[in-house]
């Protein structure tokens, strides 16, 4: 008899390894019943992970350091065995704010983050009234990417843009309705805007922060020794081959449009799926890498890139630098754990460097964080605290 396991997600082009686990009978071929629940938002996720509702969670990758280190909500214990999918996020601004901002591009015009960032500045500076951005939720790269490009083009995010939390399948409908002027969101959302005309992709995440882990899988402290884990990460390896393959796109962009699943339209999540993005006013690009699920050693987790994750909180005042706390993070991406159930090639040296250069080292957070003159960050920790 197969064991049950649930898993929650939120409808997103990179819940994409556990639709495959389950409806390509990768996780049934390790004797598993893993059963998929549909959440509205990443705040229901966390709470449903954090009390139990489920096992475990396509999480976005900062949410499960915040919750080990109990930053904005209680503090509950949860590791992450398996990165589910990297990259696939896009900063999209309103076809209004698009225009202004070519308007007053330089001679590069938006063909760059950096001219982009730099240009929005330069509306943000002219607006009597701040421009307000969506972001999916406080602990996420598509915060911490949208506040990091917007810093590094002179704009505070505290200060001169106005961020609010919006979950990923409203916020079009947000961009529609004039709520927002622009957002930072997973895919289909994005291209769906520049297909209803209501967007503009203006950078993506495989640019701002290349090869970033962006979904992981974050598992309830008990599960550490369920015999059900090994079966799981095993099931879910398989799937994230399976879905890398290119000639698997056309079947899995049909899964993933399902109701249950993402509810969006095939034929805007299949180009995603190949990092083929209408940008909108006429432009289209091309990211090989633009979202991927297993080459490039992609599952495997990286302490750095919990510490990468801690060190936007440290930079933008939701944690106070701890030695504690640094090293509380480090554990929560648990490498061996994938070691020991799936094994594979050893990762990448080192984290890519960002699109304006910086490069994050896990041992320097403390030089990499005074590199940046536009932060939040608290006062300097006590000896006590180190």
């Amino acid at each position: 008899m197969a064991e049950r396991i649930a898993a929650a997600f939120v409808p997103l082009v990179d819940c994409a390894v556990l639709v495959a686990a389950r409806e390509q009978g990768f996780a049934a071929a390790e004797g598993l019943e893993l059963e998929l629940v549909r959440e509205p938002s990443w705040a229901s996720l966390r709470d449903h992970l954090n009390l139990g509702y489920v096992d475990c969670a396509h999480a976005l990758a900062p949410l499960p350091v915040a919750s080990t280190l109990g930053v904005g909500h209680v503090q509950v214990d949860c590791f992450v065995p398996f990165v589910l999918s990297r990259g696939g996020n896009a900063v999209t601004v309103s076809a209004t704010l698009y225009d202004e901002m070519r308007d007053v591009a330089d001679e590069r015009g938006l063909s760059t983050p950096s001219a982009a960032a730099e240009a929005l500045a330069a509306v943000v500076r002219r607006r009597a009234a701040p421009p307000t951005l969506g972001m999916v939720f406080p602990f996420s790269n598509h915060n911490f990417d949208l506040r990091y490009w917007l810093a590094a083009g002179g704009i505070h995010p505290d200060r001169d843009v106005r961020l609010v939390a919006i979950p990923p399948p409203l916020m079009v409908d947000s961009l529609r309705a004039g709520h927002v002027d622009g957002f930072c969101v997973g895919e289909p959302w994005n291209s769906l805007a520049v297909a209803e005309d209501v967007g503009r992709i203006v950078a993506t995440n495989a640019e701002l922060q290349p090869r970033g882990a962006e979904k992981v899988l974050a598992v309830r402290a008990a599960l550490e020794r369920d015999s059900r884990l090994g079966p799981l990460l095993r099931s879910l390896d398989a799937a994230a081959e399976w879905a890398d393959e290119p000639s698997n796109r056309g079947a899995l962009a049909a899964l993933l449009a399902r109701r249950e699943y993402v509810g969006a339209p095939a034929e805007l999540i299949e180009p995603a799926l190949a990092g083929d993005l209408p940008l909108g006013a006429g432009r289209a690009a091309s990211h090989p890498d633009f979202i991927y699920f297993h080459r490039h050693a992609a599952n495997l987790p990286r302490a750095e890139e919990a510490l990468w994750a801690y060190a936007q909180m440290v930079r933008w005042g939701q944690v106070r630098a701890q030695g504690s706390l640094e090293r509380l993070a480090a554990g929560v991406f648990r490498q061996d754990l994938y070691r020991r159930y799936v094994g594979g090639a050893p990762p990448p040296e080192g984290m890519p460097a960002a699109f304006d250069g910086v490069r994050f080292r896990a041992g320097e957070i403390d030089a990499y964080l005074g590199r940046f003159p536009v932060s939040t960050r608290f006062a300097e920790p006590s000896a006590a605290d180190l």
